[in-house]
Order: structure tokens, then C-alpha cells, then sequence
């Protein structure tokens, strides 16, 4: 790694980009939005924003209606849609290594040593992720996330 410079996670840009777009129509449940006037309220170009937008539907959290009064909206309330859900729907499953992952193949899980604690890591991000609606992210408030994750109290499904 180059000095200066920071190692990431980082979602994809069309992660993002579905986030913007979801908070966007969840400002605005009242009325199906066009793919053009979202493209334009968002300031993303109008084909990312229809390839994120047929992704999110496909996901099932978005629903597309065709006609005058057509066009896109949440297909469940703003706080019953999470950040993982909208992450998911366009990376997969949140994992941080290949063995957090159900059914995860990992040829070194058996001998690495550090499968069980990444798999606690994993599930301390997918639950915060989890707490995190969309209605939290549309709002223009700064959210309040826990001080403290409770990756101690994790309970793995092989420890149950």
C-alpha cells in the first residue's frame, strides 16, 4: 500500500448510487417517480440510473409501474427496507471474508485460525447494516449509531 494512502471497504459506485436514488423516491412515497426525473433530482446519468433501478426491483424492493401514472416506488415502507437489504441487492450477501458467507468455500477454513472471528466481524456489520433503515439514510439528520458493537455478544449458528 502506497504511504498515505488508507486500505477500504467500499461498496461499489452503483451501491451508492442505489442508495441516493432508493432515498430519493422514499422523500417522496406519494407518487411513482420516472427513471428520467430521478436521473435528474439525483444528477446521475439516466441509464445508470435505469440499470440500478431494474436491479432494485428485481431485489423486490422497488415495484415498477408502466402508464401515465406509472413509474417507480418503494415496495415497502422507507423503515422496512435496510441498508443491507439495498446492499445485497446489488453486490449479494455482505461477508467480509469467503467463509462468512453461507455456503462459503474456503480451502484454508478448517487450518487458518481466524475463520471464527471473521465470521463474528461479518455479523457485527450485517447487524449494524440491519439497523440502518431507509428511512434513516433519507433523512437529512446526521444518524446515531451505537457507541459500542457488541461483537463480544455475537453468537455464531455453530455456537447455537
Amino acid at each position: 500500500m502506497p504511504p498515505g494512502s488508507q486500505a477500504l471497504l467500499k461498496l461499489s459506485r452503483l451501491t451508492d448510487y442505489a442508495a441516493v436514488v432508493m432515498a430519493q423516491i422514499a422523500r417522496h412515497p406519494e407518487q411513482p417517480q420516472a427513471a428520467a426525473e430521478l436521473a435528474e433530482a439525483v444528477q446521475l446519468p439516466h441509464p445508470t440510473v435505469s440499470k440500478t433501478l431494474k436491479m432494485l426491483v428485481r431485489a423486490g424492493l422497488l415495484e415498477s409501474r408502466r402508464g401515465a401514472q406509472g413509474g417507480y416506488s418503494l415496495a415497502r415502507p422507507a423503515s422496512r427496507i435496510t441498508a443491507s437489504d439495498i446492499i445485497s441487492a446489488i453486490e449479494g450477501p455482505v461477508a467480509m471474508t469467503e467463509c462468512s458467507q453461507a455456503g462459503g468455500d474456503c480451502d484454508l477454513a478448517a487450518t487458518c485460525g481466524v475463520a471464527d472471528n471473521w465470521q463474528r466481524v461479518s455479523l457485527a456489520i450485517r447487524t449494524l447494516l440491519d439497523s440502518v433503515t431507509l428511512a434513516h439514510l433519507a433523512d437529512t439528520s446526521p444518524i446515531k449509531l451505537p457507541v459500542q458493537l457488541p461483537i463480544q455478544s455475537v453468537s455464531l449458528a455453530a455456537e447455537a
